[in-house]
C-alpha cells in the first residue's frame, strides 16, 4: 500500500515549546489516530503540515511531492475539518458554500446536495444557528465534495452527540474502504479511534514516542490491578504506570506475561494504554 503522506523530522520551536524530529507516515485508504495530551504537539504538527505556520526543519510529502513546491495541490487534494473553526456568525452556509466551490475546479454539486441530506443540513441557515456538531458536519461535507484524498481531522467529534459520532466514523471507515481516502485523525476522544483507526502516532512532549499499528500499540500491554502486598521487586520492574492508592495498586503489565498470584487482569485498550504511559512521565 502506497503512503499518501509522509513526514520527516519535522520541527518548530517555540519560546515555551518545540516540536521535535516528528516523522510518520499514512498510508492510502488507511485511518491515522493523532494521539496525546494537551500540549503535546498535536494541533502544532498539523498547522505545520497544512502550512498554516512554517516549520524550522524537516520535510513533508504529499502523494509523493514535497508540500513546500506543491502546496497548492495538497489545499486542492486534502480537506481539513476542525472542532473549533470559526466563521462568520451571520453568513448563510450556502453563501460560504458559494465562496469554498470556487477554489476547487473539481467541486461537485450532486456530491454536496447528498451530504447535506445524509447530515440534515439546511443550506439557508446562519452559522450563528448551528450547533458545534453541525459545524463539523458542514466542514466535513465541504470537505469530500471537492473529492478530497486526505481528510485532516482536528478535535472533529468534540461537539457530537453519540449518534452523530458513530455515524460519522461510520462514514470514515465506509470513505476508506470503499474510496481509498486517507484520515489524520487527532482527538482525545480515544474510544473513536478503538473503532476506526488502523495506526497511531502518539505524541509526547513534541516527540513522537510510538507510531505503530493500532494492535501494535495495545496489544502488548494488560492493566494489572492488586493488593500493595503483591507487589515484589520482580513485579514492581515489569510495570508501567503505577499507581498505588488504600493498600491497591494499578498499572500496565505485558501482555506476555502470566497473571501474577493474587492479581487481577484485563484488556487494555488505547485510553487505558495512553493513561498508563503518560503517568509514567509524570512520576519520571
Amino acid at each position: 500500500m502506497t503512503e499518501i503522506l509522509t513526514v520527516r523530522k519535522l520541527c518548530k520551536h517555540y519560546p515555551a515549546f518545540e516540536l521535535h524530529d516528528v516523522s510518520f507516515s499514512i498510508r492510502a485508504g488507511s485511518i491515522m489516530g493523532l494521539i496525546g495530551r494537551n500540549g503535546a504537539g498535536k494541533t502544532t504538527t498539523i498547522k505545520s503540515l497544512l502550512r498554516l505556520v512554517r516549520p524550522d526543519g524537516g520535510s513533508v510529502e504529499f502523494l509523493g511531492q514535497p508540500v513546500d513546491e506543491h502546496a497548492a495541490a495538497l489545499r486542492r487534494e486534502a480537506g481539513y475539518v476542525s472542532g473549533d473553526l470559526c466563521y462568520y456568525p451571520r453568513k448563510r452556509l450556502s453563501q460560504l458554500t458559494a465562496v469554498t466551490r470556487s477554489f476547487y475546479p473539481a467541486w461537485d454539486d450532486a456530491r454536496y446536495e447528498a451530504l447535506l441530506r445524509r447530515f440534515s443540513l439546511d443550506s439557508s441557515k446562519r452559522v450563528c444557528e448551528l450547533s458545534a456538531g453541525m459545524k463539523v458536519k458542514y466542514q466535513l461535507a465541504c470537505a469530500l465534495s471537492h473529492g478530497a484524498r486526505l481528510l485532516i481531522l482536528d478535535e472533529p467529534t468534540s461537539g457530537l452527540d453519540p449518534v452523530s459520532r458513530d455515524d460519522l466514523l461510520e462514514l470514515l471507515r465506509s470513505l476508506c474502504e470503499r474510496d481509498g481516502v486517507s484520515v489524520l485523525f487527532s482527538t482525545h476522544i480515544t474510544s473513536d479511534l478503538d473503532a476506526c483507526a488502523d495506526d497511531v502516532t502518539y505524541l509526547q512532549n513534541g516527540t513522537v514516542a510510538q507510531s505503530v499499528s493500532l494492535a501494535g500499540f495495545t496489544a502488548p500491554w494488560k492493566k494489572l490491578t492488586g493488593s500493595e502486598a503483591a507487589l515484589t521487586p520482580a513485579l514492581r520492574s515489569a510495570l508501567r504506570g503505577l499507581r498505588v492508592h488504600r493498600g491497591e495498586f494499578e498499572a500496565l503489565y505485558p501482555s506476555d506475561l502470566p497473571c501474577p498470584a493474587g492479581c487481577r487482569e484485563e484488556l487494555a485498550d488505547l485510553q487505558t494504554v495512553m493513561v498508563y504511559l503518560e503517568r509514567e512521565v509524570e512520576t519520571v
